[in-house]
């Protein structure tokens, strides 16, 4: 019974399938995604370089010849009143003209008395202000101070053969007449272009003029 019972075994030991064992397998390690490429940032397109304009300056005190437009009066202006002037003369840089003959300037009273009594004479003082070249208002300077005649000879005659009546003899009232030529100074340097200014024909020599007051 025994060999039997071994033989048993044997022929199951022999017919029995042989299974391999598999050693544990570890788990699949993560893989990492592909990198995704940045998009080419953009570039810009390159401006030019802005070329400035080819500029000149006419300095500050450049003189500057102006005509009356109109007459003044102590006897009829009043304080703050404005009046109009033209330049006589192209102001020329650099063989361009800056500010062209024509050009409108423009003054005002700043202080005046009428004549008076016991032959007083009236009394103006004007200023200039300003240009107006293109859009742009060009400050100047120029101040005067105009007095009528007096009539001191007229007085004492007076005196000698009527007495009080004097009182009645006035002097003059100051007169700026239209025409009259004043010269000014420009206040601040004005830039110009060569390239389209326009160019002078001859290089005027201002004439002697007033001169401002100080």
């Amino acid at each position: 019974m025994r060999s039997k019972l071994v033989w048993v075994t044997s022929i199951a030991l022999v017919s029995a399938p042989a299974f391999a064992i598999d050693p544990p397998k570890s788990p699949p390690a993560e893989i990492a995604p592909a990198p995704v490429a940045a998009p080419p940032a953009a570039v810009a397109p390159t401006a030019a370089p802005a070329v400035a304009a080819p500029t000149g300056v006419l300095p500050a005190n450049t003189d500057v010849l102006l005509r009356m437009d109109q007459d003044l009066n102590s006897k009829s202006v009043k304080m703050g009143d404005r009046f109009n002037m033209t330049v006589v003369n192209d102001v020329v840089s650099s063989g361009v003209v800056v500010i062209p003959a024509g050009t409108r300037g423009v003054g005002e009273v700043t202080y005046h008395t009428n004549k008076g009594a016991f032959g007083k004479s009236g009394k103006m003082e004007i200023e200039l202000k300003y240009l107006e070249l293109g859009d742009k208002h060009v400050p100047i300077t120029g101040k005067y101070r105009q007095e009528g005649e007096g009539n001191t000879t007229a007085t004492v005659a007076a005196v000698v053969l009527v007495g009080v009546f004097s009182a009645f003899v006035t002097g003059k009232s100051a007169l700026i007449p239209q025409g009259r030529e004043l010269m000014a100074q420009t206040d601040v340097p004005i830039a110009y272009d060569p390239a389209t200014a326009p160019k002078a024909t001859m290089l005027t020599v201002q004439p002697a003029a007033a001169k401002p007051t100080n």
